[in-house]
């Protein structure tokens, strides 16, 4: 069994293997970790990387569950994601297809981080039709065990750029140069539809 963390708007590592595995086990009992992105997202902007990052109660820097982590309303992030994402992506090919949804989606108001990322994976689903099925962990799963693969923590912000994955056009690419392994967004934004069949017929990033 493969596990993952689970994440905010992932980067195209993960959803390599949604598309080559059966399935795929999330983790939601594991402890929140910082630097990480359970709760950020790297997109690309004029210029360059944007990181966007959901805030937390009580910091960064919690040893909760992450099933327990919940989000701060102090400032209007989703307001603030959503515009980033709009003024990053209004001239890609496919942003404007996706535009209402997500303005309904960043409208809504959730009290966990988990709730959040999930209703996002809910929504990417509904686009990319990934062939795996998603199942969650319980407490007593052992990642001790030979037959655990575990992929947690280990695309990171410090690193993820290492992780090559398809290529395709970027809005930003003639200026910026190609971004690898950006989030799931940015390819999209400017794939639109052909995302599925790009991740397809990729090969599986080695982690």
């Amino acid at each position: 069994m493969i596990v993952f963390e689970l994440q905010y708007f992932p980067p195209i590592t993960f959803f390599n293997a949604l598309y080559k595995e059966s399935y795929v086990y999330l983790d939601l009992y594991e402890s929140y970790r910082k630097m990480s992105f359970r709760n950020r997202c790297l997109v690309a902007g004029a210029g360059g990387i944007i990181s966007l990052s959901v805030p937390l109660q009580h910091g960064r820097s919690q040893q909760l569950p992450m099933k327990d982590v919940l989000i701060s309303e102090i400032e209007n992030w989703q307001i603030r994601h959503f515009k980033s994402l709009e003024s990053a992506y209004n001239r890609s090919p496919f942003f404007e297809y996706y535009r209402d949804e997500l303005s309904e989606l960043f409208n809504k108001k959730f009290k966990f981080l988990t709730d959040w990322n999930l209703t996002c994976m809910d929504w990417l689903n509904s686009k990319l039709d990934w062939p795996a099925e998603i199942r969650f962990t319980d407490e007593a799963i052992s990642f001790g065990s030979v037959d655990v693969d575990d992929r947690r923590h280990k695309v990171i912000p410090q690193n993820y750029s290492l992780f090559r994955t398809v290529e395709y056009r970027q809005v930003f690419a003639e200026r910026t140069g190609f971004y690898p392994n950006l989030s799931i967004l940015d390819l999209l934004f400017n794939t639109g539809s052909e995302s599925g069949d790009l991740l397809r017929n990729a090969g599986m990033a080695i982690l």
